[in-house]
């Protein structure tokens, strides 16, 4: 697969399988390959010191000269997010993204210093060939505007994805184009890609409208409280009904955090916001009543740094909590976020403010993807031969292979992959191909790859059980300890309250060295080595822990 030219068509995967971030795969036919999306997933926990997770690249490294171009679906970040490090290692002649998509990730590359001048913008209507590929795109609805699925054809059959997707009929923005999703479907569809992210839940998803009922009930509710509202910065649908829901009861908006300011100036640009006259400074609504101010705000997720943490915390600089302001969580819990979003939560209660969440009985939060009946009802309009869930952890993707099957598409027709899994479409027919192992990629910083397992485990060692270095003085000339090791540590014991093990592990090392520099071939690398498998079970059996021990040698000439 790597560099030899194929007769069919192929759907590489490089990641969006097994997990709910991070999405990318490609169509290649001959030699000519497209890409669809390029997102980042956040770090679980025990990634300590990593910003993003990135696909692997390796297989559009090992094909650049085929790459014709990026396509993007909607500007979320687990499409866009790693769009800055792809362009950073390989030529990508074009990216095409709706306008909003283009938008933010044109802010994304200028906070990266990058140039690019190949970002055009698609719209439903338009028509890309590449070769013997050719793309056409169609209208659905998400939690973001200009949200896109793909048609790709070759001449091998049809491939369709939906990118992210919900059936709303009474949407805040635009409707889905229904009547070209089933125009495609009586062309015929050889193979649907679909959004799995809520197959596990039964039904219809709520339409945004009636989270914009419910809002409104709540300012008629408060009237005379400042409200505070935390939602998803890229949510632009619920940000317009905050700002509609704000002009109706004459409050002013004031906005905090860097993402809600992009999204909202990207917004106000592209015509997809209005009443820009509501926004006002964090110094004018601290000088407005309480019932005339609203405050939009990011950290619906916990997050420590974002703005509702600091405001619960009382470390933010412009805004201070009152006894009786409103805080409205517009947002519902991502998988993992929920204990952060529990403590930020008590702590805004300890402070006497009032919360309100999204439960049964107000609805004010709902999901931009689609439920098991709207899934059947993509189905139903594209009438697939084969199907392969994407987006999704591996029960939601063998739930929508599930839905498939109840919908008629034969269970040898449903395939549930990995990254790194590959397809072949020959002649409308598809059969699974090699899988391409790649392992994921660590951004730290700046740096981009570098940080590996190794580098990891060791994180997680310091984190739970220390770093102890012990600093060495010798001659090495004369094969000679100067003076007693030095034993000094950081998160494994404080040295002043444990003195007695301290000196039973300055006295061990002190043999240990003594021992190792009796052997005329001992050297700097030998003597490390000794040091460290010494102290490890040492240590580890007095105290039960395992630090890592760094060895520091120096070498003094007298």
């Amino acid at each position: 697969m790597n560099k030899k030219q194929t007769n069919e068509t192929n759907i590489i995967v490089l990641g969006g399988l097994g997990e709910v971030g991070k999405n990318m795969y490609c169509i290649m036919h001959k030699d000519a390959i497209v890409i669809i999306d390029a997102g980042v997933s956040f770090p679980e926990s025990e990634l300590m010191g990593i910003d993003y997770v990135l696909p692997d690249f390796t297989f559009l490294k090992e094909n650049e000269d085929k790459i014709k171009a990026l396509l993007i679906t909607h500007g979320h970040e687990d499409h866009i997010g790693g769009i800055p490090f792809l362009l950073q290692s390989i030529n990508i002649p074009a990216i095409y993204a709706p306008n909003h998509a283009k938008e933010l990730i044109a802010v994304k590359l200028q906070d990266k210093n990058i140039r690019y001048d190949n970002l055009f913008v698609y719209t439903e209507d338009t028509k890309l060939k590449f070769k013997d590929i050719e793309i056409e795109f169609f209208r659905t609805t998400h939690s973001i505007p200009d949200s896109h699925g793909i048609s790709i054809k070759t001449p091998d059959g049809r491939i369709v994805t939906t990118g992210d997707y919900k059936f709303d009929l009474t949407p805040i923005g635009p409707m889905a184009d229904l009547y070209k999703m089933a125009k495609l479907g009586e062309e015929g569809v050889d193979i649907l890609i679909g959004d799995s992210t809520n197959a596990l839940n039964e039904g219809f998803s709520n339409s945004e409208s009636v989270v914009d009922e419910t809002l409104n009930e709540m300012f008629d509710k408060c009237k005379t409280n400042r409200i505070i509202i935390a939602t998803f910065a890229s949510n632009i649908y619920r940000v317009k009904h905050i700002f509609e829901t704000c002009y109706k009861h004459n409050r002013k908006i004031c906005v905090f955090g860097r993402s809600m300011e992009n999204n909202i100036n990207i917004s106000m640009k592209g015509g997809y916001l209005e009443h820009k006259e509501l926004l006002i400074s964090p110094e004018e609504a601290n000088n407005l009543k309480p019932n005339e101010v609203t405050i939009l705000c990011t950290g619906s997720q916990g997050e420590p740094l974002a703005a509702l943490s600091r405001i619960s915390n009382g470390t933010h600089k412009q805004i201070k909590l009152r006894p009786d302001d409103v805080v409205i969580f517009s947002s519902s819990a991502i998988p993992g976020n929920a204990l952060s979003i529990s403590k930020t939560i008590n702590k805004l209660c300890l402070k006497g403010v009032k919360v309100y969440t999204n439960n049964v009985l107000a609805d004010l939060h709902t999901s931009g993807h689609a439920n098991e009946e709207e899934i059947k009802l993509m189905i139903r309009l594209f009438k697939p031969k084969y199907l392969m869930p994407f987006h999704g952890d591996y029960r939601m993707l063998k739930k929508q292979a599930n839905i498939g099957i109840n919908c008629g598409i034969p269970k040898e027709n449903t395939f549930i992959l990995k990254n790194g899994d590959t397809l072949s479409l020959k002649n409308h027919i598809i059969t699974k191909g090699k899988n391409m192992s790649g392992a994921d990629i660590y951004v730290d910083g700046n740096r981009i790859g570098e940080i590996g397992g190794a580098v990891l485990k060791d994180r997680k060692i310091m984190a739970n059980d220390g770093i102890l270095v012990v600093i060495i003085n010798i001659d090495m000339k004369k094969h000679e300890l100067l003076i007693k090791p030095n034993i000094t540590t950081r998160g494994f014991i404080l040295v002043n309250e444990n003195e007695e093990l301290i000196h039973k592990i300055e006295k061990k090392a002190e043999i240990t060295i003594k021992t190792a520099l009796q052997d005329p071939r001992t050297t700097f690398a030998s003597l490390k080595t000794d040091i460290t498998e010494t102290l490890y079970p040492f240590i580890n059996n007095i105290t039960g822990r395992k630090p890592i021990i760094l060895p520091i040698i120096l070498d003094i000439k007298r």
